[in-house]
């Protein structure tokens, strides 16, 4: 190694350590965000965009102030949290079951795999027409639908991972006498269970992309029937005040599966 290398290599050691440390990473994750907030609050202000399509930063936290003290900001959010968490818990539970299924069983995987990749490109809004007919505009049509936004990536993550387990491994599995529960248990589960813990935050992100959906047909609350009734009345501000809550929302609820990851891997790897 010569000595340019050597010190280049000297220099990164340092800056690599400094962006390893938690603090750092956090700290860097708000510096988009206030930036964002600066150049909206300087086109607003400056008057290059008008008031009326894009209003200031502290209007949309009026707005949100505004139905706090109406008692109606908090119902809004609570009806379309209470919808992506029933939605997310069925839609991953089946898409777990169906992951197993079609991942470990080629029956399975020739009877349920064509028929779920083609039910995979419906559009979301393309269910809601059918869910109202059958279900009418109630909780149980929203839930659906977020339930079917939540399976897909959960199933599609899983299964492949399923299917793409070390025959290796297996065969080493039951060379000690392990069949069915037991070597699912201890061979093949630990081995996905990173793919497990992925399909799950990628079904909950989902869930709430679904749940715009469902909120913005057929909805008397919900921040998805926020953005629509907004709309209508022009209200940009809390437009604006939505999708900053459902991005505040899914962020937290990312963060809650990723603490549960950590915990998880720890567990089981």
């Amino acid at each position: 190694m010569t000595g340019d290398t050597a010190q280049a290599t000297g220099t990164q050691r340092p800056i690599v350590a400094l962006w390893a440390r938690p603090w750092v990473r956090t700290a860097a994750g708000f510096v988009v965000p206030i930036v964002v907030l600066a150049a909206w609050q300087y086109v607003t202000a400056s008057g290059i965009v008008p008031v009326y399509r894009l209003p200031q930063p502290w209007a949309v936290v009026e707005a949100g102030v505004e139905l706090y003290e109406r008692g109606e900001l908090w119902g809004e959010i609570g009806i379309s949290v209470q919808r992506v968490v029933l939605g997310f818990l069925f839609g991953s539970l089946i898409a777990l079951a169906f992951a197993a299924i079609v991942g470990l069983s080629k029956p399975g995987r020739a009877l349920f795999a064509p028929t779920l990749v083609a039910l995979r490109a419906v559009p979301s809004l393309a269910w809601v027409p059918l869910l109202i007919l059958w279900m009418q505009v109630g909780e149980e049509s929203k839930v659906t639908l977020v339930a079917i936004g939540a399976f897909f990536p959960v199933y599609t993550t899983v299964a492949d991972a399923l299917g793409h387990v070390s025959p290796q491994l297996v065969e080493a599995g039951r060379s000690f006498g392990l069949r069915g529960w037991s070597l699912f248990r201890t061979v093949q589960l630990p081995a996905v269970i990173p793919s497990v813990m992925s399909g799950l935050r990628l079904g909950l992100a989902q869930a709430w992309l679904f749940l715009v959906a469902a909120e913005l047909i057929g909805a008397t609350m919900g921040l998805g029937f926020m953005l629509s009734d907004s709309q209508t009345s022009g209200r940009v501000d809390r437009i604006l005040l939505a999708i900053v809550l459902l991005a505040l929302l899914g962020t937290l609820s990312n963060a809650i599966l990723v603490v549960a990851e950590k915990v998880v891997l720890k567990r089981w790897m």
